[in-house]
């Protein structure tokens, strides 16, 4: 298996993000990619740099109006007498239908559905290069690959067609589904993330070529909190085509894997030709967010059922933050992945 990376990748460095009203430094930092690397390679995977696919790829999932606002916001901004060195919103619409702004404050708000996900000077480079790895993971698969990993940092699936959110700009993982869709084939998104992956939910909700499933934390008292409820079941044609399956704070091995059981179930049901696998490893139970107990064997055994599906895959890298076990974690979920898939 190849693990796809761009070093340009490291260059978004949001400095902070607000908890409960407080600044506090971003978790998502470049180490985390430098981490995962070293872990992948130490798993026996092939590092490989994205090709430049443009923008095509990611216009398939957001809209032009959003791509042209994440390439420019920054200079722009820098212009405002004072402003920040990040651009971070301080003003949100009441609704979406509203008139759009010309003022890149406004349209920060209209964008950015939170303070975690900053736009610096070199952002939408990282942007850029995170989804050229999705999109090269997923043409690698095409090309006849069992299985690729998508080393994408900044990660994507709170992003949705055109708002950023939760540390994510561009639906990584949906960008992945959509290629893997230019064939004809019928594709399945399986989020183990901590948190509900609403933008992917949202990009696909009325959908019903691609199924998404999401387990997660319960949002009811956790973020995104207005998303990934049981109930949300797709609407129009896509009613029936999302799985949300959230589960109680805390969470470990034993409670997860059933479930997880029952994600597989649906997914079986849908009888995709390829999968996507939005990889969050912050689950774990050692991780900064502290939502879930999922333990390092677990990993493994979540990357073994996955592989069970037998189904060509793309791996993209979600969540999972700075601890001693971030690497280790991701390293037990590719060796478990890959010992039922062959490698």
């Amino acid at each position: 298996m190849k693990v796809v990376f761009d070093e340009a990748q490291l260059r978004h460095d949001p400095q902070m993000f607000l908890v409960n009203g407080a600044p506090q430094p971003s978790p998502e930092q470049p180490a985390r990619a430098s981490r995962l690397l070293d872990a992948a390679l130490a798993a026996g995977l092939e590092r490989c740099a994205p090709a430049d696919h443009g923008l095509g790829p990611i216009a398939a999932v957001h809209s032009p109006e959003y791509l042209d606002f994440l390439a420019h916001a920054h200079r722009r901004w820098r212009r405002i007498p004072g402003a920040s060195a990040e651009v971070i919103p301080n003003i949100h619409p009441e609704r979406r239908d509203c008139r759009y702004p010309d003022s890149v404050a406004g349209q920060a708000g209209y964008h950015q559905a939170d303070t975690a996900c900053p736009i610096g000077e070199h952002s939408w480079e990282s942007i850029r290069r995170s989804a050229h790895s999705a999109a090269e993971a997923a043409e690698l698969v095409l090309a006849g690959d069992a299985a690729a990993y998508a080393l994408c940092r900044p990660p994507g699936h709170h992003a949705t067609r055109d708002l950023a959110g939760g540390f994510c700009f561009v639906n990584n993982s949906a960008l992945a589904a959509q290629r893997l869709r230019g064939d004809g084939a019928r594709v399945a998104i399986v989020d183990v993330d901590l948190h509900h992956g609403n933008g992917t939910q949202s990009i696909f909700y009325a959908r019903d070529d691609v199924l998404t499933v999401s387990l997660h934390a319960d949002p009811v008292r956790f973020y995104p909190f207005f998303w990934g409820h049981a109930d949300e079941r797709g609407e129009g044609r896509g009613l029936g085509y999302n799985l949300n399956l959230p589960l109680p704070r805390g969470s470990a091995d034993a409670d997860y894997l059933p479930v997880l059981d029952k994600a597989l179930q649906r997914v079986e049901a849908f009888a995709p030709d390829a999968l996507v696998v939005a990889l969050g490893l912050d689950g774990y139970e050692g991780d900064p967010f502290g939502g879930l107990g999922i333990s390092t064997d677990g990993f493994a055994r979540i990357g073994e059922k996955l592989a069970g599906l037998r189904l060509p895959g793309v791996l993209v890298q979600e969540g999972g933050y700075l601890c001693d076990e971030l690497g280790l974690n991701l390293r037990r979920f590719l060796e478990g992945f890959g010992g039922v898939n062959g490698g």
